[in-house]
């Protein structure tokens, strides 16, 4: 007859749970260490809750495109550039489109403020093709 085939026994003794429970504590404080350590190389994180939406929002955001573009802000760390007159162009009108087609609709104040950035940007427009032209024609 053939013999019955037992069971196999796994047989763990503490003194190897134990060493286990302690290499798995240690690494996961060597992991907490190294995160750390990249959380303070990288600085202050930039992420956070983002402010309300609003007009004034909508004009800022397409102000500072239009400001990039025309090179008066640049990436620290990044070669300058040169500007991009289209792109600054196309952004002016549509904040000139935001105007028009808000017009009887805003406050007061939305609309000095729509209507000042709109004129300023424009200003650094001329300021900034004048300034290409004449570097040219040199």
């Amino acid at each position: 007859m053939a013999k019955e085939e037992e069971p196999k026994k796994i047989i763990v003794d503490e003194d190897w749970k134990q060493q286990a429970q302690r290499e798995k504590e240690s690494l996961a404080a060597q992991e907490a260490q190294e995160k750390k350590k990249e959380e303070a190389e990288e600085g202050p994180r930039r992420g956070g809750p983002l402010p309300q939406g609003s007009l004034a929002a909508l004009i800022s955001m397409l102000a500072t495109q239009t400001l990039f573009a025309l090179g008066f802000l640049q990436i620290k760390g990044e070669e300058e550039r040169e500007p991009d007159l289209d792109l600054a162009r196309y952004n002016i009108e549509l904040l000139g489109a935001l105007e028009d087609k808000t017009k009887g609709n805003l406050t007061p104040e939305e609309q000095q403020l729509l209507k000042n950035t709109i004129s300023d940007l424009r200003m650094g427009f001329v300021s900034v093709a004048n300034q290409l032209s004449s570097a040219s024609e040199k």
